[in-house]
């Protein structure tokens, strides 16, 4: 399928590791021209700024960077973020520190890139979490920021359907990333609870590989998906929405 991504120009959030790199990776496949925007102090190959995303001015020199050089911006995956397990017991500073570290980002960029999308007639993607519609438990801020990206995505894609411009979010669940293999290190027994969260995965009770979201980010891009808006598309082996009898030993009589 021909995607029409070639030379287009994409701001990447978080893309020097994990769903990032392999969203960049993705890209490039397809002939763009991916941006990488990431507080990472390790190189990243090809075009990027070292940044921190909680820094407007930061980020406007980094658009105003991309435009300098490309003349415009095509695209935008807002992708940066972690789970901080700020809950309920870390009080209101560490609340709202999460929000700023994973929701007003979001924002900041999309303010920063809006014009330059509508004079494109492009495309966005935020990467959301299935914690904003299953929750998880001692994480009250990054439930609530992902819950955030999720109102934002249906919200401009609404102000932003008249001018052509598609947003779209990619949901996913579990994810076989670096940051989720370190997490499972931290853990007692880290093959017993990865065996037990896979098995609560239906389809295959594997984790979704970073180029399984990668592929759909840059679908949702594409000219493929040039009809497709203000959508939650969820890649995530079927975790959310699929009954948990799937996941456990066959149930007498059905």
């Amino acid at each position: 399928m021909e995607m029409g991504l070639t030379g287009r120009v994409i701001l990447v959030t978080g893309g020097a590791a994990g769903i990032g790199e392999a969203i960049v990776a993705a890209l490039r496949a397809e002939a763009a021209v991916p941006v990488v925007l990431d507080r990472a102090a390790r190189p990243v190959a090809g075009e990027s700024y070292a940044l921190d995303l909680g820094d407007p001015a930061a980020c406007a020199a980094a658009v105003s960077g991309v435009i300098e050089t490309h003349g415009r911006i095509d695209g935008l995956v807002n992708n940066a973020g972690v789970n901080d397990g700020a809950g309920l017991d870390a009080g209101v500073a560490a609340f709202r520190a999460s929000l700023e570290r994973n929701l007003v980002p979001y924002y900041t960029m999309m303010h920063l890139c809006v014009a330059h999308l509508r004079a494109r007639r492009g495309a966005v993607v935020n990467i959301a979490s299935k914690v904003a519609l299953t929750g998880q438990g001692g994480t009250s801020g990054y439930a609530a920021a992902k819950a955030g990206q999720l109102g934002l995505t249906r919200e401009w894609a609404a102000e932003l359907a008249g001018d052509g411009v598609r947003v779209n979010a990619v949901v996913p669940a579990e994810v076989d990333t670096p940051m989720y293999q370190r997490w499972l290190a931290s853990m007692p027994d880290p093959p017993a609870r990865r065996a037990a969260i896979t098995r609560m995965i239906p389809l295959g009770s594997r984790m979704t590989a970073p180029d399984e979201i990668a592929a759909s980010v840059v679908f949702l891009l594409s000219d493929a998906a040039r009809h497709i808006t203000g959508q939650f598309h969820h890649v995530d082996g079927g975790y959310v929405h699929l009954d948990r009898a799937l996941t456990g030993p066959p149930l007498a009589g059905l």
